[in-house]
């Protein structure tokens, strides 16, 4: 009986898979083990207990408010914080350069697309860490001191100290609108169909009449709030600039880097998108009547997403990792932060284990939206 049940196939597949994950399991139960002892014995505690300390270190700049005197799990939220924004705007800025990018690299004037391609070829063969050194020694040595700073269009200026820009301040109603609204027009896009057949409407453009619905929200909302927003300028006042809103060197370099080297790669996936599309499309496209924009923007680009969003998915998530190399032009990410709490702590195991699981969450995040979405623009066959 033994000898039948080695025999069954299925058996043995499920064994030996049940066999190398308990291998796995106390492998690493002994690795832990070992580690704490190891530690305990040096007086080093293991533990979270550290994140409730005060930090006692400064933040140079973040998205959130942020104060020394704050925890260090305050600390890791607002290097969270910022590496969400750096990640969000060069995902949004990089694609739309991209796009730009790959359009010219199919240009028929040979002088835009020999540039594109010039372009291409320079910025994918040079390290990116070599592109922020760059940006960084240009943004802290070629720009003159705040007195004499360069003004290229009003409410801008450029100086050692930081690019300085128009902003626009809003109070707390004005906050909590543009919220609510934002996640309306998110759930609009996202779920705009399913709310209606749930509620049994039908609507001839279903988007746009959630749109409506959400923009009349706004509305009633906004008369209940009555919110309010002014736009701050920069101003020259003493040795410096006073108003708007000031973007540091560090910031300027990181984000020039990691659009433009992010760019080149999002251009030749668009570009391979594009071309991926048979002649035929175009050709149809003509044949209607339709201009070469409108062709583009009707036909070949929705059929070209089902090939550009698959590689697309793997360099936003590589642009997400690359956020790390902020710590080179000094920018305070969540690496950067994490080097400084180790530094702080000496909890060096529990703020790595701390650092992987947030990027492990945020990459599982991008990559179930774009999962999602290319189920939505997946070509459907007919059965």
């Amino acid at each position: 009986m033994f000898s039948a049940v080695l025999d069954n196939r299925r058996f043995r597949s499920w064994g030996g898979q049940i066999l190398l994950l308990t291998g796995l399991l106390a492998l690493l139960a002994w690795l832990v083990a070992n580690t704490v002892t190891n530690l305990d014995a040096r007086g080093i505690r293991v533990g979270f207990d550290f994140l409730w300390r005060t930090a006692n270190f400064p933040i140079s700049e973040s998205v959130v408010p942020y104060d020394p005197s704050d925890t260090f799990l305050w600390a890791y939220v607002t290097g969270l914080g910022n590496t969400l924004a750096i990640s969000l705007l060069a995902i949004l800025l990089s694609t739309a350069l991209g796009l730009v990018v790959g359009l010219a690299r199919r240009s028929k004037h040979p002088l835009t697309a020999g540039v594109a391609g010039v372009f291409v070829t320079t910025t994918r063969n040079m390290p990116l860490i070599v592109h922020l050194l760059f940006w960084y020694a240009v943004a802290t040595t070629a720009l003159p001191a705040p007195r004499q700073a360069y003004n290229p269009v009003p409410g801008v200026f450029l100086s050692l100290r930081g690019f300085y820009i128009p902003s626009l301040n809003l109070d707390d109603g004005a906050v909590a609108l543009l919220c609510l609204v934002s996640a309306g027009v998110l759930i609009a896009v996202i779920f705009g169909r399913r709310i209606l057949s749930t509620f049994g409407l039908k609507a001839r453009h279903p988007f746009l009449s959630l749109i409506a619905l959400v923009m009349l929200f706004a509305i009633v909302l906004g008369l209940t709030l009555q919110p309010t927003a002014e736009i701050s300028f920069p101003e020259m006042k003493g040795f410096n600039f006073a108003g708007g809103l000031r973007l540091s060197p560090e910031f300027a370099a990181l984000m020039l880097g990691l659009v433009i080297y992010t760019s080149a790669f999002i251009g030749e996936i668009i570009r391979g998108g594009i071309d991926a599309v048979s002649l035929g499309q175009w050709e149809a496209g003509r044949a209607i009547g339709l201009s070469e924009r409108h062709t583009l923007t009707k036909i070949i680009i929705p059929q070209a997403l089902r090939v550009i969003i698959p590689p697309m998915t793997s360099q936003y998530l590589s642009t997400v990792k690359n956020t790390t190399l902020a710590l080179a032009v000094g920018y305070p990410e969540l690496g950067l932060v994490v080097g400084t709490v180790i530094n702080q702590t000496g909890q060096a195991i529990e703020s790595i284990a701390l650092l992987l699981g947030i990027f492990l969450t945020i990459s599982i995040a991008v990559s179930l939206f774009m999962n999602w979405y290319n189920a939505h623009v997946a070509l459907v066959e007919a059965r």
